[in-house]
């Protein structure tokens, strides 16, 4: 017996491996000879790449681990002291191991589904009253991408809310005491929608000026000055002025709230509450507001309803507020947000409780007036009087101490002026301070015996001190020893479905495999705990790995460079529409406004387009549910003269490959435009085409899908942007680059994320997934892709109509089932949806981009033996609606409307439906060995809309309300 030495076990055959008999089954099913027979039927010639990707060889997982791990130490772990936003902490081992790092957690998608849902939904009620407790506030969302990004938010939302008194007002204060990256993205947000930035002091800004309409302060601020604001708040009340604080969240469990103060809107961070720097994200900020502008707040909203069986069930809450509603009337392209790390947070304020969060603030206030204390031995001048955890000193040592520090393994915050900032955290400890101390003492050339406290009493002022209670709700009372918190995060896990249960076929949402060894650096220090504005000089590990993904995905897409800031798909359309603005206008083009969007398009398109200053034109689509190209050529003509791009989806939501597409692009590059690509569907590209070599000039890609980000139960994503060469020099930009612009210029591309890299800790899992694929993994697994897809639309073909396909009648990487004709007989598409969870299924996407329908994206890493039980359910409740239909099953009691049934349901002796319990609950064989019960009835999402509460109350209080 022969053995080859160099077989390996490839990645590849981990993340969608077929043997030889399996993949031809269901080539038989698809009436294909052969796999690449199906991909030259299902692509138009005219696309198709004409050589292979060039990336390197695959790497085995233990390879790939050995190589990042030499690439993680390239990053050097100082001690941070920088502050500005970030800052160390300790995430408990408890929520690390039980959340950050377990795919029950960070594999579930947006909770759209809440009966499924109830375990993440529980921790972002959590979170939503973690926010408004310690902020003060009426109402708060279920996170957002980052700090900046809510701040600019805030500045729109009062735009839209403005009273009468301020309907011609378009200027919008930001205290020059913010953080530098927060005024760098509100300049950008700012610029195309004609909102006019004034920086400034505030105790200088003329609040009379009729101009001001809204103001952005600073809490504590930049400096570390903690600043009682409540007398100028008041003051811009009288004269209309909305008023947002951006505030520290573990500062509040000591300060006095923005609320007490008075502010309209606070915005912040709660990266402080466990979850690690990660060179910048993913991180999830919050916004808190009063509850008369709830409508108008941007992001996900999680609210308490009940069920069909009268129980409290939570849902997202006012979801008319979605984009793929409002569409270009929408106020905000928020469309993912930072589930999982909001979820960290709140896990952490349940864990420590608020005397827990309490002695952390207290001890790292503390470790800051000890080093006040102590360093004014060395004749340095404090410049902050009031203070929390930072401190700007004076000092003509900057270089040196920078030298010194540098020699200890530690960073401070070097400022502009001379001035250097030192910020404390939780990780810091007693002899930590003592060693800073030492380095100041060395540089300053105290040659004394220093004098340290064993105590120290705090400097804050009275006037300033929290008095109001928070977090007295008992969830944050009770899990404080790590068995009950174990118990209480294992009760949530299954209560929601993820992909470990099963397969999630949501169309356009790409629910692949996120495979352990992708998911193993993120947590590494290395990557974990690095400070995104850290010296360059030591993040070479960064470095590096950006690099290298910026050429592979390059090789990929076909274009020239990439920028990796926008922290979310909808961020990316955002950059990439901004890109196409800057290079009109430094051609003299700047009347070039109008963006052409297809009827079918994602609802975050119109949004991204408005905020991009630019008035939206649809174009139609034809019955077979392609671009009209008659429509499309007369709109791009009628408009040339101001047409600045087209969006497009590739393949389109509607699952097919247009024959036109090349033709499509060369109309509006025609006419003076360029063309975006909405990289949604890039899972249907990868090797096979490319946006480039279809003609787009931008396109963004969902890191979160293609790329094996893992969703998060909503978040996080990242969504870089790749342009053509022509679109480079406006790429984002940001402060840290040293632009700091007073307004944007014409032709000048400003900053979209907080973070000069967005949320780069989990770059590493796209890193890791294409390294260990290689070109041909990936190109196999584009195939794979579309085989599963077809294979799902032959078997289910006799069962339901598939409203589009392609001119062989193939499908792309989904398809489009119709159920509208089932509505005569009183089925909606939300009953199968609903009925699906009973056998143990999340539903595919519901009425997107096609009320009335489901749309199916199985992707390429699912097995024939699940895709096959995805269709054996589909065809199981396609029987059940035709005893709908056929009269055999009652038209309102019955399995579908009923759906889905609930454990107690079921048990309960008062059963009294037209049905079996055994129909109801294990419709198929499988179901009675292995089943997925929901903890809720279907839920009544009127009634939450109705009676809307968004916070943690006691549960006798929901019987009160109606």
């Amino acid at each position: 017996m022969k053995i080859n030495l160099q077989n390996q076990d490839l990645f590849e055959n981990r993340h969608h491996g077929k043997d030889d008999e399996e993949l031809q089954g269901m080539l038989d099913v698809v009436g294909a000879s052969s796999l690449d027979e199906l991909i030259d039927q299902t692509l138009p010639a005219t696309i198709r790449l004409q050589k292979p990707l060039n990336l390197p060889s695959p790497k085995t997982e233990q390879a790939f681990l050995k190589g990042i791990k030499k690439i993680a130490r390239k990053n050097l772990l100082f001690k941070s002291y920088i502050g500005g936003g970030y800052y160390d902490t300790i995430t408990p081992n408890v929520i690390l191991r039980n959340i950050l790092e377990n795919p029950a957690w960070y594999t579930a998608y947006t909770p759209y589904q809440a009966e499924i849902a109830q375990g993440r939904l529980e921790m972002l009620l959590n979170f939503q009253t973690l926010v408004t407790d310690l902020t003060g506030m009426e109402i708060a969302n279920g996170s957002l991408l980052d700090e900046a990004t809510a701040a600019a938010e805030a500045m729109t939302m009062f735009y839209a809310v403005k009273p009468a008194a301020k309907k011609q007002a378009n200027t919008f204060f930001v205290s020059e005491l913010c953080h530098p990256q927060t005024i760098d993205l509100v300049h950008t947000r700012a610029t195309p929608v004609g909102i006019k930035v004034v920086v400034g002091d505030h105790t200088q800004v003329d609040l009379q000026d009729e101009s001001l309409y809204g103001a952005l302060l600073q809490y504590p601020a930049n400096n570390g000055e903690v600043i009682d604001y409540t007398d100028f708040i008041a003051q811009a009340h009288e004269a209309n002025i909305l008023v947002a604080t951006a505030a520290d969240l573990l500062s509040l469990a000591l300060l006095k709230s923005p609320g007490e103060m008075g502010a309209d809107a606070v915005v912040g961070s709660s990266q402080r509450f466990g979850v690690p720097m990660g060179y910048g994200g993913p991180h999830a900020a919050f916004f808190a507001t009063r509850a008369e502008y709830k409508r108008s707040l941007p992001g996900r909203i999680i609210g308490v309803s009940v069920d069909a069986e009268g129980n409290r069930a939570l849902r997202m809450a006012l979801q008319t507020r979605e984009q793929h509603i409002r569409r270009e009337k929408a106020t905000s392209n928020i469309c993912t947000a930072q589930v999982l790390l909001a979820v960290i947070a709140a896990g952490y304020a349940v864990y420590h409780g608020p005397e827990g969060i309490k002695n952390i603030a207290l001890r790292v206030h503390g470790l800051t007036q000890l080093f006040v204390n102590t360093i004014t031995q060395f004749h340095y001048k404090v410049l902050t009087d009031q203070y929390f955890d930072t401190v700007t000193i004076e000092t003509p040592l900057g270089p040196k101490l920078k030298e010194q520090a540098e020699k200890w393994g530690v960073n401070l915050g070097y400022n502009k002026n001379g001035t250097v900032t030192v910020a404390m955290d939780e990780a810091k400890t007693f002899s930590d301070v003592i060693d800073l101390l030492n380095i100041f003492a060395e540089v300053s050339g105290f040659s004394g015996e220093m004098v340290i406290e064993e105590e120290v009493e705090s400097g804050l002022a009275e006037s300033l001190l929290r008095q109001s209670p928070y977090l007295t709700h008992p969830v944050f009372n009770t899990h404080h020893t790590e068995h009950e918190m174990l118990r209480y995060l294992k009760v949530l896990e299954n209560k929601d479905l993820s992909l470990v249960h099963s397969m999630i076929s949501l169309g356009s949402c790409t629910m692949k495999l996120n495979a352990t060894a992708e998911m193993i650096p993120l947590t590494w220090p290395e990557f974990a705990n690095i400070h995104p504005f850290a010296p360059t000089a030591q993040v070479g590990g960064y470095a590096q790995l950006i690099i290298e993904l910026n050429a592979w995905l390059c090789e990929i897409t076909g274009f020239a460079a990439m920028s990796f800031q926008p922290n979310s798909g909808a961020q990316g359309e955002y950059a990439g529409l901004m890109a196409i603005r800057a290079y009109h206008a430094s051609r003299g083009d700047q009347h070039r406004n109008v963006a052409l969007i297809p009827a079918s398009a994602h609802g975050t398109n119109p949004a991204s387009a408005v905020m991009a200053g630019m008035k939206v034109v649809v174009t139609k689509c034809d019955q077979k549910g392609n671009i009209d190209v008659a429509d499309l050529k007369a709109k791009a003509e009628l408009h040339a003269n101001n047409l600045a791009c087209l969006m497009v989806t590739y393949p389109s939501t509607h699952g097919v490959y247009e024959e036109s597409i090349i033709e499509i692009c060369e109309v509006i590059h025609s006419h003076g435009g360029q063309v975006y690509m909405d990289g949604a569907n890039m899972n249907a590209q990868v090797g096979l085409t490319s946006p480039a070599s279809i003609g787009a000039d931008v396109c963004h890609l969902n890191l979160h899908k293609t790329f094996c980000i893992p969703h998060g139960g909503g978040g996080p994503g990242v969504g870089p942007i790749g342009v053509a060469e022509h679109l480079v020099p406006f790429l984002p930009s940001h402060v840290s680059y040293n632009k700091l612009p007073e307004h944007l210029e014409d032709g000048q591309a400003g900053a979209v994320s907080a973070a000069p890299y967005g949320s780069a800790s989990i770059l590493t899992i796209s890193y890791a997934y294409i390294a260990m694929m290689g070109a041909e993994g990936l190109t196999n697994a584009t195939k794979l892709a579309i085989l599963n897809a077809n294979y799902i639309k032959e078997r289910l073909r006799e069962h339901y109509d598939v409203l589009y396909t392609g001119t062989n009648g193939r499908c792309a990487h989904e398809m489009i089932l119709d159920c509208r004709a089932f509505k005569a007989a009183g089925i909606e598409a939300e009953d199968l949806a609903k009925r699906l969870m009973d056998y143990g299924f999340h539903a595919p996407t519901l009425s997107f981009p096609v009320a009335g329908t489901l749309m199916i994206e199985p992707t390429e890493s699912e097995s024939k033996a699940e895709l096959d039980r995805f269709c054996d359910t589909m065809i199981a409740i396609r029987q059940e609606i035709s005893e709908v239909q056929n009269g055999e099953a009652d038209p309102k009691d019955n399995v579908l409307k009923n759906a889905p049934h609930t454990m107690r349901v079921v048990m309960d002796e008062a059963w009294a439906r037209s049905y079996s319990r055994e129909k109801a609950v294990f419709p198929l064989p499988h179901l009675r060995f292995n089943k997925f019960w929901p903890s809720v009835s279907r839920v009544d999402s009127a009634y939450g809309d109705r009676n809307l509460i968004c916070a943690c109350i006691p549960v006798e209080a929901y019987a009160e309300v109606e």
